[in-house]
């Protein structure tokens, strides 16, 4: 956007301002969240390099470049070091370091008939990373979250299966700060390029065909009341990996190939999502929804025993954050997923079932939004608590609450 005390492009396409004239300083960050976390039950073994429970982990620790190239073209990109899993990762392709959520864009702005439109080309990795608001999966709440938590349950595809899997090219454009739209295609990157990039390709439920991408968002706005309300999905058609490689530690040779089914696997994901803010005096109130339905039509049966399965993602948030320096922010969230039982893709199960919803209930301290950080100008910290407690865990209510879960951490930013 510009402004500050440094020219925002490397390459600025026009010279004669005064603003051309600033030093240039390349726009990269970093971050780290180091956590405490601490589970009702014991993690189950093998809990290695961890202690059963009660575990100190710095994880993630991210890299940035956030802003512009040229006047017109510009990135979002992350790499990113993640802890391993307990136990080790389960193939030999899994990583520490990866790429991670990673946009580039073109943008431009005109006034069609009176209209302000801002439009241009977003090329990304992760399905909804582009979108303007968090409602949608890659940047909703929890924006920190445990690696040794227990989850919200099994995802539908959009929400994070084909992260950082693939690759995708699409147009958007923001009508009268009102009306926003997009329509993407994606496909994904060559199996070795994305072991390369530090992804295991496993990690995902196969090879997509080109799959189409959709977002629609109304956000009227009037005083200090703001509402969005939207529709985004996907439809992608999925060639499953025929040889996924055989774990290590069972004794088998690991041996495998990327090879994948001829037949597909349909997944269709539809989603609709919902935002208020208010801006008071010294404070701001958010209240946000999202569900997703997903519907996979297997007719080969290459993922599931069953030919046609159904899973519902549900989220309800609300938000107060109050003050400027030293704000407070307190969170609490609704989560719920639920779908149809089925014996391959949920055998560990009870009653195969993936139901499970629960709430989160969070407090931060944010000590510096306005002023410098003393010592260190660049240092930013956010400093949560957070407990998840769950009503049902795959599929049982009975002793669903051994997996609830207290996360203390330390955000920083620089």
């Amino acid at each position: 956007m510009g402004g500050g005390s440094y020219r925002t492009t490397l390459f600025p396409s026009d010279d004669s301002g005064n603003g051309d004239k600033k030093d240039w300083v390349p726009p990269i960050s970093m971050m780290a969240i180091a956590g405490f976390t601490n589970t009702q039950a014991s993690l189950p073994p093998p809990s290695d390099p961890y202690k059963p429970n009660n575990n100190i982990v710095v994880s993630p620790i991210s890299f940035f470049w956030g802003g512009a190239i040229t006047d017109h073209i510009g990135a979002f990109a992350q790499v990113t070091y993640n802890a391993p899993p307990p136990g080790g990762f389960s193939d030999p392709l899994g990583h520490t370091w990866t790429w991670d959520n990673t946009d580039v864009r073109y943008a431009d702005s005109a006034s069609l008939g009176g209209f302000s439109v801002t439009y241009g080309i977003t090329a990304n990795n992760n399905p909804t990373v582009q979108d303007p608001w968090n409602t949608t999966p890659a940047w909703a709440f929890p924006y920190a979250v445990s690696t040794l938590g227990n989850g919200f349950g099994p995802n539908t595809a959009i929400d994070g299966a084909f992260a950082a899997h693939v690759g995708s090219v699409g147009a958007y454009a923001y009508i009268n700060d009102l009306l926003y739209l997009e329509a993407s295609a994606y496909h994904t990157l060559p199996a070795t390029a994305q072991n390369d990039l530090g992804t295991d390709p496993f990690g995902s439920p196969g090879r997509l065909n080109v799959a189409p991408y959709w977002r629609a968002a109304f956000e009227p706005h009037w005083g200090d009341h703001w509402l969005e309300v939207g529709t985004f999905g996907m439809i992608a058609d999925v060639h499953p990996w025929s040889s996924p490689p055989t774990p290590p530690g069972t004794g088998v040779p690991i041996t495998f190939t990327f090879a994948t089914f001829p037949q597909t696997v349909n997944f269709t994901d539809i989603g609709f999502d919902t935002q208020y803010q208010y801006q008071g005096n010294n404070f701001w109130l958010t209240v946000r929804g999202s569900y997703i339905r997903e519907t996979q039509f297997d007719p080969n049966l290459l993922l599931a025993a069953n030919t046609t399965n159904r899973l519902n993602e549900a989220r309800a948030y609300a938000s107060l954050a109050y003050g400027n320096d030293n704000r407070i922010v307190l969170t609490g969230q609704y989560f719920n997923t639920w779908g149809t039982s089925d014996p391959v893709l949920y055998s560990s199960n009870v009653n195969f079932s993936p139901n499970t919803h629960g709430w989160i209930a969070e407090i931060a301290y944010i000590p510096f939004i306005s002023s410098r950080a003393p010592r260190w100008p660049w240092f930013n910290a956010r400093i949560g608590l957070q407990y998840t407690w769950y009503s049902e865990f795959n599929g049982t209510t009975v002793g669903a609450s051994a997996n609830n879960t207290v996360f203390a951490y330390l955000w920083l930013a620089m």
